[in-house]
């Protein structure tokens, strides 16, 4: 049997001599603060590589929605929506999410690499072209792949180089601009308002995804887009519950005529069974926190700022941009792996990223803050880092 998968094990060797291989960590408890704190293989650790930026994965009014959705609903949502699967539940979080968005209408999808998928492959097909950050989301890509639109990257935030690829192909029937708004893996924010005026100049049509800026910039938590007062004017706006929210799922608003098209194209919707309503009713409740709590969001905002100053302080390169994710690249694979370890065994949990997550000779230790940290458990981690950094002389 071995002998029939040989090809496999020339392949997992192959990704073990480039530091490749995935293995996960099992979080056996959640030690303090709600996830703040976590516990690991018997050891306590700093929560540095979590996305649940506001804390509410653990907050009690969420949890007990949920709780009480699934007492009501049942487990699970027993089918796909276009088959009996859709409860009143699920058409109350999309008409909460089209207000807060302020769009026409809105479409709950099992999670953003569905969502992602979904939508392109439904709203670009042969003959189009979808112009895409060479650094979008992995989910945006395969999208553009299943579209069968022709794909056409554009150097990462250089709105000057997709304005240069839009004009070579202005005979095309239908041209899509695709963005994150926040990159997951830089934490750096794309140049939207450029992005604007190349969909007014070329007539193109926007999609702009939000899921590590949602919950956490503009008035309400609505995005980057809101933050900017551009929001009317992109065509597709999508996010997920699974970061800022705490939940799992994922959205899109738009116009009623493109939602309506979705309900019945978009094949990752139709073919998947319903979230769970426990899961809905937990998401109904992070979106009345979501809107209601901005400390939550200031203090984000300042936990950002003070880990960057402090780690700029100590020498280290960061990016001058505002938001919870904050990377330090180390470039060789070997090398990330080895500082991820270095800070485990001093109590921070913060995990290396690595090709094809990030291009290649760019591997690094992604952080991300939350609100609920506290100043000095922030001022502590950079202090393992600075010491982590100075064990492995030559390493930054």
């Amino acid at each position: 049997m071995r002998q029939r998968y040989e090809w496999l094990e020339t392949e997992w060797s192959k990704m073990r001599e480039q530091s490749l291989c995935r293995e996960w960590q099992t979080v056996e408890s959640l030690a303090e603060h709600g996830g703040t704190w976590i516990v690991v293989g018997g050891k306590k650790l700093l929560n540095m590589s979590s996305n649940n930026y506001l804390g509410l994965a653990h907050d009690p009014q969420i949890m007990a929605a949920g709780e009480k959705a699934a007492r009501q609903w049942g487990a699970g949502g027993t089918a796909s929506r276009l088959v009996l699967g859709n409860y009143p539940l699920y058409d109350e979080l999309e008409q909460r999410l089209a207000r807060w968005k302020q769009r026409e209408e809105a479409l709950v999808f099992a999670n953003g690499y569905q969502a992602n998928t979904g939508v392109l492959a439904a709203l670009a097909g042969r003959g189009d072209v979808v112009f895409s950050d060479r650094l979008n989301h992995a989910s945006i890509v395969d999208g553009i792949v299943l579209s069968r639109a022709e794909h056409v990257r554009y150097r990462h935030n250089d709105w000057e180089h997709l304005a240069f690829l839009m004009e070579k192909h202005q005979g095309t029937k239908r041209k899509w601009i695709v963005t994150d708004s926040v990159f997951s893996m830089d934490g750096d924010k794309a140049p939207l308002l450029e992005l604007i005026k190349l969909r007014e100049r070329y007539g193109a049509f926007l999609m702009v995804d939000e899921a590590h800026a949602g919950g956490v910039r503009g008035e309400r938590g609505q995005g980057l887009c809101h933050e900017l007062g551009i929001a009317s004017q992109v065509d597709v706006l999508m996010g997920t519950f699974s970061k800022a929210f705490g939940v799992y799922g994922a959205y899109v608003c738009a116009d009623q005529v493109v939602i309506r098209h979705l309900r019945s194209k978009a094949r990752s919707l139709i073919y998947s069974t319903a979230l769970p309503p426990g899961v809905v009713g937990s998401t109904i409740a992070a979106l009345t926190q979501i809107e209601a709590d901005e400390w939550r969001r200031q203090a984000l905002q300042h936990n950002a700022q003070l880990f960057r100053r402090l780690l700029a302080e100590k020498g280290f390169a960061v990016t001058s941009d505002d938001t919870q994710i904050v990377p330090i690249t180390l470039g060789e694979n070997e090398r990330a792996l080895q500082f991820s370890q270095k800070l485990w065994e001093r109590g921070v949990a913060a995990v290396a990223i690595r090709p094809p997550t990030v291009p290649d000779g760019t591997a690094r230790i992604r952080f991300t803050v939350m609100a609920t940290h506290q100043p000095e458990e922030l001022v502590w981690a950079v202090e393992q880092l600075t010491a982590v950094r100075d064990e492995c002389a030559g390493g930054m």
